[in-house]
């Protein structure tokens, strides 16, 4: 059994209910960037140390756009986080995707409106790649999963992302699949690029819950229709990053553990020395 905490898991608190998760504790930490959502709940998961976080907080309390994605992925970093498994649920905007499908997407698509989704800035810029934004190791390990698991699931497609809190249009719904994408959520993308910044892994496993307003049957999305879809996931989704998380190797081989490489553009001697201190656990290995 491994004590580093190398697995990071974000949704909602019905995941942390499997009963094969053991060695119970909560953390709380502090970050830079102020409070996560709330504790980190530590674990674990066939033999490996894992760490949980509520994304909206307990009780489901914190809107999407009020959401500190900074302090939830820093935290993560802090714990020694390496991979972060994010379930969420997603609407449709395609036919064959159907209501308790699983989509593991490859894309994201920016729809939000200034949300802060990079640690830098205050005296370092840093410009990394992210043409690429889901690690493909994670999402083969996550999508492999939930085929063991006998759920249906989508390899690739681009996730929207939304500002919400309000569902789309009719209009806006149209739009998006006229763009050809696939699901429409409203918190994966902040998390997918602080977690490049942090030289984490990063995959989302989209959880349909919903055709969006733009099907005939679904023109009304309710929170009761979502609510009811993810109770009837609940199982799938706890077996699948169970599974998951088994099947993941203790090495990486991708690239995530590098994306900082060659990002950060400015001169090492006029960085002030609180960003570097604020920054350490994400940048320091480069400016030594």
């Amino acid at each position: 059994m491994s004590e580093a905490i190398s697995i990071g898991i974000i949704g909602g608190s019905g995941l942390y209910d499997m009963a094969e998760l053991g060695d119970r504790e909560e953390r709380t930490l502090k970050t830079p960037f102020g409070d996560p959502s709330g504790p980190y709940l530590i674990g674990t998961l066939r033999g490996k140390r894992v760490a949980f976080l509520a994304r909206h907080g307990a009780g489901h309390k914190i809107l999407p756009s009020e959401l500190n994605f900074r302090a939830n992925i820093f935290g993560f970093k802090l714990l020694g986080v390496e991979r972060i498994i994010s379930a969420s649920a997603v609407g449709s905007l395609k036919q064959e995707y159907a209501p308790l499908d699983i989509v593991v997407p490859d894309q994201f698509f920016d729809r939000t409106k200034g949300r802060i989704s990079t640690f830098f800035g205050n005296g370092l810029a840093a410009h990394g790649g992210f043409a690429h934004p889901i690690c493909p190791e994670l999402a083969r390990v996550g999508a492999d999963a939930v085929q063991s698991a006998g759920a249906k699931v989508h390899r690739g497609g681009t996730y929207l992302c939304m500002e919400g809190p309000q569902f789309s249009t009719l209009a806006e719904s149209n739009l998006y699949r006229a763009w050809g994408m696939d699901v429409i959520g409203m918190t994966n993308l902040q998390e997918a690029k602080l977690a490049r910044e942090a030289e984490i892994c990063y995959v989302t496993l989209a959880l349909v819950t919903d055709y969006d307003c733009w099907h005939p049957a679904h023109d009304s999305v309710t929170v009761d229709m979502i609510v009811a879809n993810l109770v009837a996931n609940a199982q799938t989704a706890q077996q699948v990053i169970a599974d998951a998380v088994d099947r993941l190797p203790y090495d990486r081989t991708c690239e995530c553990a590098t994306a900082l490489a060659h990002a950060i553009i400015t001169q090492r001697d006029v960085i002030p020395d609180r960003v570097k201190r604020d920054l350490a656990p994400i940048v320091g290995k480069y400016l030594t």
